[in-house]
């Protein structure tokens, strides 16, 4: 049986939106879901059951029990026939669903827990988990988009095969049009100011452009003939790399990005672009380290 799918659940409202997208993910695969949920008091033997004093029912393994079960229901309404199954897992959650990510095809996860401060939009999990998951990761945020293309982020560097390749895939899984989309400029990314672009007053920009298209259909040309049944659009912009995914991402169904591209220092896991889009996205974002397809 394929690998399976894994999705990390602790009751928040945004996990639950991630089982959804799990489980719609493991019936397109023929995979089983595992839902799972990890909680510290299992590495620090902390008695499961109730106070005296309170109801038989108020104890922290009825807790996660009843968790799991909605978890495991909400799965097979969103999914009808798919194979769930449900682990409690000991140890803190980030440590926990990584070493699951050893054994599964997909992580999923919402964009962040019940834990943490409420007006941070990407959760200390997920931003862990794109970083060292041993498999491409979900993360998904408060709704799911039922239509609208598989969005791909392409860079050309070697470190993006991996996404490109996961966005065909995903893409012939759904039935869904592909957008590989190619930003390219030397305006800065941060900050509100907007400085000249040097390409203005260095190079050709129509020369330029041409070979950025050339870099994009290079980087898709064999992926197109081992999914003839996808249709895969191509566009080059030429702006500023994170407001222009994240703008791109209101369309899409889904947004498929490498763990780190061009820029950036060689030692980070997951570079600037990622991290914006992870945070910012309209739609759920995979993320896609190198050497993992």
């Amino acid at each position: 049986m394929p690998r399976p799918v894994v999705v990390g659940v602790d009751g928040s409202p945004s996990a639950l939106v991630a089982v959804e997208a799990a489980a719609q993910e493991a019936r397109m695969r023929g995979a089983k879901l595992h839902v799972v949920h990890a909680f510290i008091w299992l590495a620090m033997h902390v008695p499961p059951g109730g106070s005296p004093l309170g109801p038989p029912t108020g104890g922290v393994r009825e807790t996660v029990e009843r968790l799991l079960a909605e978890a495991v229901e909400r799965a097979l309404v969103a999914a009808p026939g798919v194979l769930a199954d449900q682990a409690v897992i000991g140890g803190e959650a980030v440590t926990a669903l990584e070493a699951e990510s050893r054994t599964a095809q997909l992580m999923v996860v919402g964009h962040r827990g019940s834990g943490g401060f409420a007006g941070l939009l990407l959760g200390s999990t997920s931003l862990h988990l794109a970083s060292h998951s041993h498999c491409p990761v979900m993360v998904v945020r408060d709704r799911l988009a039922e239509d609208g293309p598989v969005l791909l982020a392409v860079d050309g560097t070697p470190q993006s095969r991996g996404a490109v390749a996961f966005a065909f895939e995903e893409a012939s899984l759904r039935g869904a049009d592909m957008v590989a989309l190619h930003v390219w400029g030397t305006w800065s990314d941060h900050g509100d100011a907007r400085p000249a672009d040097l390409v203005d007053l260095t190079g050709d920009v129509e020369t330029l452009q041409a070979q950025e298209e050339r870099l994009l259909d290079e980087s898709l040309s064999g992926h197109r003939k081992e999914h003839p049944e996808v249709t895969a659009h191509t566009r080059v912009l030429r702006g500023r790399t994170r407001p222009t995914l994240i703008e791109a991402s209101r369309d899409a169904q889904l947004m498929v990005v490498g763990a780190r591209g061009r820029g950036g220092f060689t030692g980070l896991l997951l570079g600037s672009v990622s991290q914006a889009v992870l945070h910012h996205a309209h739609c759920p974002v995979t993320v896609v380290r190198a050497g993992l397809m």
